[in-house]
């Protein structure tokens, strides 16, 4: 979402190709990082069929999590219940939220830093886990990124920086592109469907029943800082606390304009629920690259040409994304108001994708039959 000041010059600043370029950057990176991990959960399961004699196709990691048509149709609804308490009673949850926030943050940018300090640390130190005891065993670049990610929430908190604040939001962004699965194109447009609806209900409508914009009151308020309150609540001083500023919580990436006078915002929901379905058409095109080369390069229907055939729906679908992601930009510039950008995302995502798969005759098998990648003895695609 952009919030343009009283006298814009262009419909797009230096603060939207920031959004721009960091959104499309997120789910690039996290779309891979979620085909690396296919590629390990693979390997690994090779292995233990190797040293076992028997092999579960079935079985995946369990820290990830495939999306079905019931959870599709009910995450709208419960992500509006959601919106409704924090619209509501904002005052009294706003520290349990923050606490919440903030540790699922420091999480998932370790995550995020996790390749970068492995790449750092394998030279130096080998792969062994050092054990914690109950709290498990954990290499030494682990280690290293959870302490990393934990210095940077602290340095949010005692600052509340957007630059950070945009860091940790990159880190949910990445870990739940990676950890959550569209298992078809039917699921996809199930849940982008309705999260198109709730988003276009919270942003235009609501403030028709709750005399107020819900969703831009929920997203532009402020929290009071942890610190600020727990010395109120141990009465440590007048002194103790007070120079912490209130937070805005790392649901959003935004990004101040040339001159300061305002802030574009776009939030991660609205990042990632289009990664996901990006992360499902790069793991078909890695199924359909597969299958092709098992069936010695047969050609595709007659009707089709070969460079439609090349097109991959990865890239098809981002240009999309960008294209949805600009037209909501020059909406919100036009119509100096917030603006849902699911609205134009879904459209510019899901159509080109539906098209492209109709011509190429894999809609049917994109729609609802489940796909596998078969393990490949290389991880690096050809992007």
């Amino acid at each position: 979402l952009s919030f343009p000041n009283s006298r814009a010059y262009s419909l797009v600043d230096s603060s939207q190709v920031s959004t721009f370029l960091i959104s499309i950057l997120l789910i690039v990176y996290g779309s891979f990082r979620s085909l690396n991990m296919d590629f390990e959960n693979q390997d690994k399961e090779k292995d233990n069929s190797s040293a076992t004699g028997s092999f579960n196709g079935n079985s995946t990691n369990n820290s990830i999590q495939t999306i079905d048509s019931t959870q599709a149709l009910f995450l709208p609804i419960g992500a509006s219940v959601s919106l409704l308490v924090m619209f509501f009673f904002f005052d009294s949850v706003q520290v349990v939220f923050t606490i919440c926030t903030a540790v699922l943050a420091t999480i998932a940018f370790a995550f995020l830093l996790l390749p970068m300090c492995q790449y750092l640390t394998r030279p130096c130190s080998p792969q062994n886990k050092i054990s914690f005891g109950c709290c498990g065993r954990f290499t030494a670049a682990e280690l290293l990124s959870f302490s990393l990610s934990v210095m940077l929430v602290l340095i949010w908190v005692l600052t509340g920086h957007w630059l950070l604040m945009d860091a940790l939001a990159m880190g949910l962004c990445v870990a739940m592109i990676a950890f959550v699965r569209l298992p078809s194109l039917k699921v996809s447009c199930l849940l982008l469907s309705g999260l198109l609806i709730y988003d276009v209900f919270w942003v235009f409508f609501s403030a028709y029943i709750f005399n107020s914009n819900v969703m831009v009151k929920v997203a532009t308020q402020p929290a009071d800082n942890p610190l600020d309150v727990l010395s109120r609540k141990l009465h440590l001083g007048p002194n103790v606390g007070r120079d912490v500023p209130r937070l805005s919580l790392p649901g959003k990436l935004v990004f101040p304009s040339s001159t300061g006078s305002h802030f574009s915002m776009l939030g991660i929901g609205d990042i990632v629920m289009p990664g996901l379905l990006l992360c499902f058409v790069l793991r078909y095109d890695n199924y359909k690259k597969q299958a092709s080369s098992d069936s010695c390069g047969a050609p595709g229907p007659g009707n089709i040409s070969g460079r439609m055939q090349k097109v991959s729906y990865f890239h098809c679908t981002l240009i999309g994304y960008f294209v949805g992601l600009l037209t909501a930009t020059v909406a919100s510039r036009i119509h100096r108001a917030a603006q849902p950008a699911l609205l134009y995302l879904v459209p510019f995502t899901l159509l080109p994708l539906l098209t492209m798969a109709y011509l190429k005759g894999d809609l049917r098998r994109m729609w609802s039959e489940p796909f596998h990648s078969k393990s490949s003895s290389s991880r690096f695609l050809e992007v």
